[in-house]
Parts: C-alpha cells; sequence; structure tokens
C-alpha cells in the first residue's frame, strides 16, 4: 500500500488539484487534500498552516506537500506538529505534480563540472588596471576560472605586466593572449600562468618562460604540425594545451569540429581547448542555444578548456551561459540521460509546458470567484482576466482596458498594465506566466534567488518593488 501523502492548498486550487491527482496514470500514491482555509494556495504561509491545519489530519501521513510558493519555515512547521511527518514543497504549479511525484523534476546536483573556462577581457591594452580587475570580478562571478588578458594588434599594452601583477594579487588565475611574441614573452615573465597561443614554429619561447602553453596549428588546419608541438613539449616533460581552432558558420565550423574529434583521438589524453567566439560572437543567433549545442559537443568529446568571449552586446552572458552548459551537460553524461528535465537556465525565451491551465479549467475557477480582485493566467486562446465582475479573454492587452473599470484608479491601472504586459510576452513567446511574479529568463538575466523562507508583505501597488502586492492583495475599485 503506498504511503499516504497529503497535499495542502486553497479554495479555488481544491478541485483542480483533485483533478490532477485523480488522472495520475498509476496509483503511485494514497493521498488526501486539505483546504486550509485560504483562497489563493500562493498565499499560504508557515504560520497559517500552523493555525489552520488540524493535528489528526496530519496523522497516518508519510509526509505533507504544500504549494510550491508557500513562504516560511516548513521544519518548523513539522516540529510543531511533532516532527514525525516531513512537510515539504511541491512545485509551484499544480499541474507540475506529476512530474514532481515520478522523481523526473527532483533536483540534480548541478555543482560539479570538468571543462575549465577562459573569460577574454579583449579590449584589455585600452583599460586602465582598475578597469579590469572590476571586469575580472564580474567574469569569475559569472564562472570564469582563469582571467584571459586579451591583447591588440599594433596596440601597445605598456600596463602589460601591472595588469598581470594586480590579478594575480587579486588571486586570479591569468592567461595572455596574443600575436606578438614580445607581449607573450613579457605576459610569461609577468607571471601569466597560460599563454595563447604557440605553434611549432615559436615553441622556442615555452623554454624562456613557466607559463602552460596553449599549442595551435602553424598553418590553418595543418594538424601534423600540432601533433609534432605536442610532441615536443610531451619530450621535454612539459604540460600544453592544444587548439584545433574553431571556426564560424558557414565557413568551416562542421571541419573545424571534426578537428577537434581527430585530435581527441590522437591524443587521448591531452587538454583541449575549444575558442567559442567564432560562434557566439559571429552569429546572429542567442547564445544561449548556442552555447547548449556547443557545450553537448565538447562533452562529447572530453574538450577540457573553453575560451569565451563577451565583446558583443548580444554575448553579454556568454560566460554565465558557459558555465550552466557545462554544469549541465556533465550532469547528463554523468547520469547517462538527456540534458532535458535537468536544468532550465538555458531556456530563456521559452518554456516545454508555457500553458499549464486549459481555457475551460480557468473558466471554471473564475466562475467561483466572489470577490473584485482581478486573476491573470494565459492559456493557448490568450490572457484571461477574471474577478466577480466578469471574465474577459483577448490576445492583446489593451483589448482588455473597457473591461476593468480602472479609469480612475491610476495606482491599480498601473498594476494591471504591468501584469497585462507581462502576460501577453508570455503568451506571445510561450512562458510560463504566474501573476505577480518575474517571467523567468533563465541565464539570459540577472535574478537573485528568493528567499521562501520570508513571506512577501502585502502593499499597496505602487509601493517599492520589494513590498509590491501579490494575487488577492491588491483590489479592484
Amino acid at each position: 500500500m503506498p504511503d499516504r501523502v497529503l497535499f495542502l492548498t486553497g479554495h479555488l486550487a481544491e478541485r483542480r488539484l483533485r483533478q490532477v491527482l485523480s488522472d495520475l496514470k498509476k496509483p503511485v500514491l494514497d493521498w488526501a487534500v486539505h483546504d486550509v482555509g485560504i483562497q489563493v494556495a500562493a498565499l499560504m504561509t508557515a504560520d497559517l498552516i500552523r493555525r489552520r491545519l488540524p493535528p489528526e489530519t496530519v496523522e497516518g501521513c508519510a509526509r505533507v506537500v504544500v504549494p510550491g510558493h508557500c513562504r516560511g519555515d516548513l521544519d518548523a512547521v513539522a516540529a510543531s506538529f511533532g516532527g514525525g511527518v516531513p512537510f515539504e514543497r511541491g512545485p509551484e504549479d499544480l499541474h507540475d505534480l506529476p512530474e514532481w511525484l515520478g522523481g523526473a523534476a527532483q533536483p540534480v546536483d548541478l555543482s560539479q563540472y570538468d571543462v575549465r573556462i577562459f573569460a577574454e577581457i579583449v579590449d584589455a591594452p585600452r583599460m586602465p588596471v582598475e578597469d579590469i580587475l572590476a571586469k575580472a570580478r564580474d567574469l569569475a562571478a559569472d564562472g570564469a576560472d582563469v582571467i584571459d588578458v586579451g591583447c591588440l594588434p599594433d596596440t601597445p599594452f605598456p600596463h602589460l605586466e601591472e595588469t598581470i601583477a594586480a590579478l594575480r594579487e587579486a588571486g586570479f588565475r591569468v592567461s595572455a593572449d596574443s600575436a606578438d611574441l614580445d607581449e607573450l614573452r613579457r605576459a610569461g615573465r609577468a607571471g601569466a600562468e597560460f599563454l595563447l597561443s604557440l605553434t611549432e614554429e615559436t615553441l622556442g619561447l615555452a623554454d624562456e618562460v613557466a607559463s602552460v602553453p596553449v599549442l595551435i596549428p602553424a598553418r590553418h588546419g595543418d594538424l601534423p604540425s600540432l601533433y609534432r608541438a605536442a610532441e615536443a613539449l610531451a619530450a621535454r616533460g612539459r604540460e600544453f594545451i592544444v587548439d584545433p581552432i574553431l571556426d564560424p558558420i558557414p565557413f568551416g565550423v562542421t571541419a573545424s569540429i571534426e578537428r577537434y574529434a581527430a585530435v581527441r583521438r590522437t591524443l587521448p589524453e591531452t587538454r583541449i581547448l575549444m575558442g567559442i567566439g567564432n560562434l557566439t560572437e559571429l552569429t546572429d543567433a542567442d547564445t544561449t542555444g548556442v552555447n547548449a549545442i556547443l557545450f553537448g559537443m565538447i562533452a562529447e568529446l572530453d574538450i577540457t578548456d573553453v575560451l569565451a568571449v563577451q565583446k558583443s552586446p548580444h554575448c553579454r552572458r556568454a560566460v554565465y551561459e558557459g558555465d550552466r552548459a557545462r554544469r549541465l551537460m556533465h550532469a547528463a553524461k554523468r547520469l547517462g540521460r538527456l540534458p532535458v528535465g535537468i536544468d532550465t537556465s538555458l531556456m530563456a525565451l521559452r518554456d516545454r509546458r508555457p500553458f499549464p491551465s486549459t481555457p475551460a479549467e480557468i473558466a471554471e475557477t473564475a466562475a467561483q470567484i466572489r470577490d473584485a480582485n482581478f486573476r491573470i493566467e494565459i492559456a493557448e486562446d490568450g490572457i484571461h482576466v477574471y474577478n466577480r465582475d466578469g471574465h474577459h479573454i483577448a490576445r492583446d492587452a489593451f483589448d482588455l482596458y473597457p473591461h476593468l473599470g480602472v479609469e480612475q484608479d491610476g495606482a491599480h491601472a498601473f498594476y494591471l498594465g504591468v501584469e497585462l504586459a507581462r502576460a501577453q510576452t508570455a503568451w506571445q513567446l510561450g512562458k510560463r506566466y504566474v501573476q505577480d511574479e518575474d517571467l523567468s529568463w533563465g541565464s539570459a538575466v540577472d535574478r537573485p534567488p528568493e528567499d521562501k523562507m520570508i513571506h512577501r508583505a502585502p502593499g499597496p501597488t505602487l509601493e517599492a518593488r520589494r513590498k509590491r502586492p501579490r494575487r488577492g492583495e491588491t483590489e479592484a475599485k
């Protein structure tokens, strides 16, 4: 007999929750549902549960599942009921319960990775040392393991040594990237840990400095020259990295990937670097998807090092996306599963299940509303806005304004305008929308993690963002 699981909910969601649980394909659990006496389940708090959940309701249960938006310390709640029954947060949308119960949506450890990211500061010769240090801190925060000091052709870099010394003093691992042998020599003598790049024809520089050289073919695509350089350094007992060079689309990218595969077969134990800027920087496509594909191939080919660039404005998140991608692909490879249902950081524009509720389900909920608070949801047919006075559907948020009756209430009109614009964006793109929550843009934007131990306080619509109202806390006038 499956263990009994108690699901807590509110008035409006109870019917939908029971339907979702009833529709489970297998009786994977013995379930029960309890309405804690609140209209909107998302407003549930730990304190409310302690006050409104009868102790006898918990008896005989293996665990209690609360809505994903529930705020508060659930361990403290469990302790208040004797501590024998754990309380845990379920998914934020009840329609995701089947996947959540099946374990596919359970968190995967993403702390591990096996690809080292070099992040290049492209315009270093034109930047003061203070700005280079600030940029390095940002790149490291995004996931860079090595700060690559980029040199520019025919551009003096008088503060190269000072830059490397300052970066090292600040605790960064440093590489230098230049086509000028004298600059590489200066960088190596100043303490750069890596030098990009040497060929078999310039290999003598490796004997002058302790830096680890990154080797490239003497001529484009000339793998034998790359192998000879690698063999020469290996014979000297020197550490090195090889880079067959990734070409841009559609000018040889396939052939260059074949070269990486050939190098991996020939040098199975050697560290290989791939500079991915030729694809991220030189392709007018969102870098989240480009990085996903690149790091998938990197995982297959056992590429150990990546050089990432963030020069173009459309690539300003490339290092962070690379960090998420290397973790995702490492987890997928380690677990022997597809990179699906592990981490959605690289899904910036669309979601797999953007419309969890059907139009019929929304209409059923709307028919139960007895107050003036507006609820906003989206479904395949458009944006739904409803309260006790009506249920309206549109695909353009402007079409809803005449039905809202907020012409004399600027604050509420502003709030609804923001929410409806967000809902329209989500509907057009095919993204999940939750009223009073920012849209999730994955790794494309910074979003501080929300502390679910703290209940967001209610407040007027135009109060500070940290106190903005949640659904049911701002009334229509």
